[in-house]
């Protein structure tokens, strides 16, 4: 008899009496610790599931609450009765009832028979400590913190603030060097009596009483007292993601438990069925000999990390939504957007469909509706075309269409009459080609029959907007591909910026372009601006046009 287990137990009994039983049946005394917040009925209950079985016993209870000296006085309580009762145990195992071995007992006792005077606990010295999250690393040793962070978080962080403004600042033990590390440990039976018979115990228990967390610094700082030989690494497997929260192991990750060759792991769901039954079975075959190595499924964390803090690029949801300044794409594929080209250019729907593939939209965010190709009432992932649900998120709409239909590339058009709280959005979006002839708007105003009345108001309020538009596409912090011309500069050789944008997005080909689409006769537009300056709507978004050779095309009568 050379390993002895201690449990802290407060929930999921029938796992812990598994886990329990199962070391026992090996031939390890186990001593349970129960919270002292469990009812005495349940304690009974579960109590009476060992009766007979001498080498499982139960310490004394105290009501043990997260982050304060109970857990390290019921460690302990628990510890103590180990080795007062069992006095052929070299190393004791400390453990949780949400724990599960994943080695025989056996292979645990040869590795600790191999080394016998080595204690096994993480211990870190507090100027090396990398891994706490929102916690506190040296003050945690040099404040006093008589409240729980859990219970009463307000008054814990404005006694801890009153202190740091005061100066407080505790005086350390003689002799005690600050350490840190994992709660799970495995130490020797001498390494344990000198901690728990110093004669300096009452002091050190007393100053420790004050400590944040002590459960995470007793043991790790008092080891280095007084051990002969320590592997500052723990014999469990402990991960972590990136708010401090201990990841749970569930049925799914039998092979990932088995290559890490950790002797136990922690925390396992309750309902784990697979879990449970593949590594308590008796019958189950050793492995060969090997040094636990949970840095084996190191990387699988660090995605699982990666993939919570980051999420998936365009994916949106209620359990990861990207706060304001969230740098990266902020949609999950590559998109193009065309502003005023409807509107120099005849039926360029269908001849850019042509050209680059991938479904064209119209104006999907049109005041009305949203112009999916081909007049689509629903698209992919059931987004409607109804403007009133589109606009309560029309960022998440955009990200909602790209996510339903990833793998083919959208492109739709956009006017200065359409929604304007998606424009800054598309800019600072690395996935977004964008590609603007500003003032092309004023085209189907100049082939109209509207009145000059209705003309003038509808001409300054779509030049405020593709103000405010190209405003967004100019700003700083503009990740955007961004192609954009006035329309007095673009009819002038058309069809080379056209080739332009088309090499861009499906990359340069041997192939050049024949032909575009036809545009309306702009001949007398020149004379429509002075119209519009002559009323008093001074047009700034077009370009100068009295140095422009217009190109000659039949006239479109109205839209």
């Amino acid at each position: 008899m050379t390993l002895g287990f201690v449990m802290l137990v407060h929930t999921a009994f029938d796992r812990a009496e598994q886990v329990a039983q199962y070391w026992s049946n090996a031939g390890c005394p186990v001593i349970i610790h129960v919270d002292g917040k469990v009812t005495q009925k349940v304690f009974r209950a579960f109590k009476a599931r060992f009766d007979g079985n001498r080498l499982v016993r139960f310490s004394k209870r105290v009501r043990v609450e997260w982050g304060t000296w109970s857990l390290v006085e019921a460690t302990q309580l628990a510890t103590t009765r180990m080795l007062d009762n069992f006095p052929d145990v070299r190393h004791v195992y400390l453990a949780s009832g949400s724990c599960l071995p994943l080695r025989p007992v056996g292979e645990l006792q040869e590795y600790l028979f191999a080394n016998p005077e080595t204690d096994f606990i993480e211990s870190v010295t507090i100027q090396e400590v990398t891994w706490t999250v929102d916690g506190l690393e040296a003050e945690r040793f040099t404040l006093r913190f008589p409240f729980s962070w859990r219970k009463r978080r307000k008054l814990f962080d404005r006694y801890t603030e009153l202190q740091r403004k005061l100066g407080v600042r505790r005086k350390l033990p003689e002799g005690l060097s600050p350490h840190l590390g994992s709660q799970w440990w495995c130490l020797t039976r001498d390494t344990l009596e000198a901690i728990l018979k110093a004669p300096d115990r009452i002091a050190m228990d007393r100053y420790f009483q004050r400590v944040w967390i002590p459960d995470e610094s007793y043991f790790q700082s008092l080891t280095r007292r007084y051990a002969r030989r320590i592997e500052s690494r723990s014999l469990t497997l402990a991960k972590f993601d990136t708010q401090g929260k201990p990841h749970i192991f569930y049925d799914d990750h039998v092979q990932l438990l088995e290559r890490s060759d950790c002797f136990v792991a922690r925390k396992i769901w309750p309902q784990a069925d697979a879990l449970y039954g593949t590594f308590l079975d008796p019958d189950r075959p050793a492995k060969r000999v090997a040094e636990p190595n949970p840095g084996k499924i190191d990387r699988v964390f660090a995605r699982a990390n990666d993939r919570r803090g980051d999420g998936r690029q365009g994916l949106y949801n209620q359990g990861r939504f990207p706060a304001p300044g969230f740098q990266g794409p902020v949609t999950c594929a590559r998109y193009n957007v065309f502003s005023g080209f409807a509107d120099l250019f005849e039926t360029f729907d269908l001849w850019l469909a042509r050209r680059i593939g991938g479904r064209v939209h119209g104006r999907l965010y049109h005041p009305d509706r949203a112009e999916f190709a081909g007049e689509e009432r629903v698209l992919n992932g059931c987004l409607s075309d109804s403007a009133t649900l589109r606009d309560y998120r029309p960022q998440q709409f955009l990200t909602n269409l790209l996510w339903s239909t990833r793998g083919e590339r959208q492109t739709f058009f956009y006017g200065p009459g359409d929604t304007p709280e998606v424009a800054q959005f598309m800019a600072r979006d690395p996935n977004a080609t964008i590609c603007v002839i500003s003032g092309a708007w004023a085209i189907p105003l100049h082939l109209s029959q509207r009145p000059m009345d209705e003309i003038r108001s509808e001409a300054a309020r779509l030049q405020r907007a593709e103000l405010a538009f190209l405003k967004a596409l100019n700003d700083v912090g503009v990740t955007a591909r961004v192609h954009q011309w006035t329309l007095a500069d673009f009819v002038v050789q058309p069809m080379e910026k056209l080739q332009n944008i088309v090499d861009e997005i499906t990359g340069p080909g041997p192939r050049r372009l024949t032909d575009i689409p036809p545009m309306p006769d702009l001949s007398a537009f020149p004379e429509f601006l002075q119209r519009l300056r002559n009323e008093g709507v001074k047009p700034v978004v077009m370009g100068d046009f009295a140095a422009t050779p217009l190109p000659q095309g039949r006239r479109r009568h109205g839209r």
